[in-house]
């Protein structure tokens, strides 16, 4: 299941980075940005992270997930638009088959909280990475 391994890799990084940060008890929550096009469904995901924390210093922690829709822009015309699901990658403006995905790919972290509630990344977005 791909979940487990990105719910694996969230868990992994988190812990390190509260093991780098030091003295950090309990981890409260992940926030992670999931972009529609990742290939991630969320309620899966969401299974998974509860499984994946189990034992660890984000047991209980919970997993809030933003959704980023898929956007593109045509190379041809620069009209922009919403991808969706299954993804339109056709400019709807001018027919061009040559577009610049902009968004909708992304699976990152984008915040932690710990057992203080202060933030543990404030300011840093990490992509998910699989390869543990």
């Amino acid at each position: 299941m791909h979940e487990m391994s990105v719910a694996l890799a969230v868990v992994d990084q988190v812990a390190e980075a509260a093991d780098r940060a030091g003295d950090v008890t309990a981890v409260r929550s992940v926030r992670l940005q999931v972009g529609e096009l990742a290939g991630v469904v969320p309620d899966s995901l969401a299974f998974c992270f509860e499984l994946a924390c189990a034992g660890t210093l984000l047991e209980g922690a919970e997993l809030v997930t933003e959704a980023v829709p898929g956007r593109a822009r045509c190379t041809s015309c620069a009209h922009e638009w919403a991808v969706g699901m299954p993804p339109r990658l056709t400019c709807p403006a001018c027919g061009g088959t040559r577009t610049d995905l902009l968004a909708g790919r992304e699976l990152q972290i984008v915040d932690v909280r710990w057992e203080d509630g202060g933030p543990a990344h404030p300011s840093t977005r990490e992509p998910i990475s699989e390869e543990s």
